[in-house]
């Protein structure tokens, strides 16, 4: 189950930082979007600090940077990093799901959702059709 949880918190890390990067290509209602996202995904991974703390697992710190899928250079390119990134953190924690019990499944249940429902969003933003997937989470 630790192993899961790490993973998702390098997940949360990564999500964060790709914000950064496309809330400086948006604007108004857009950029707000890609505020809360950013919040959210700073919210899980404080979750996750405490979590692995208590269960007495080393939680990797936070990269200077990360590598982005593709410039982002313009809001559209923005919107579709915030699709990308909330797919993947979706797919981590599908993941952590099937190996959690508990309280902890509860919190990668809401962190599938929460990204599914992000990434809806994204991609209506960006264009995308369909905006939405059969199964969040899967390639």
């Amino acid at each position: 189950m630790t192993g899961e949880l790490v993973a998702a918190l390098a997940a949360e890390h990564a999500a964060i930082y790709g914000y950064g990067v496309a809330g400086a290509q948006l604007t108004g209602a857009t950029q707000e979007a890609a505020r809360q996202a950013e919040a959210a995904h700073r919210t899980r991974r404080d979750a996750l600090l405490v979590r692995l703390t208590a269960d007495g697992a080393s939680a990797p710190p936070a990269e200077p940077a990360y590598a982005l899928p593709f410039p982002v250079t313009g809001p559209v390119a923005a919107a579709r990093l915030g699709v990308h990134l909330e797919e993947r953190a979706a797919a981590v924690w599908r993941r952590a799901l099937v190996a959690t019990t508990g309280p902890t499944r509860r919190l990668a249940l809401d962190a599938l959702v929460d990204c599914a429902v992000r990434a809806t969003r994204w991609r209506r933003v960006a264009g995308v059709s369909p905006a939405t997937v059969a199964l969040p989470g899967t390639p």
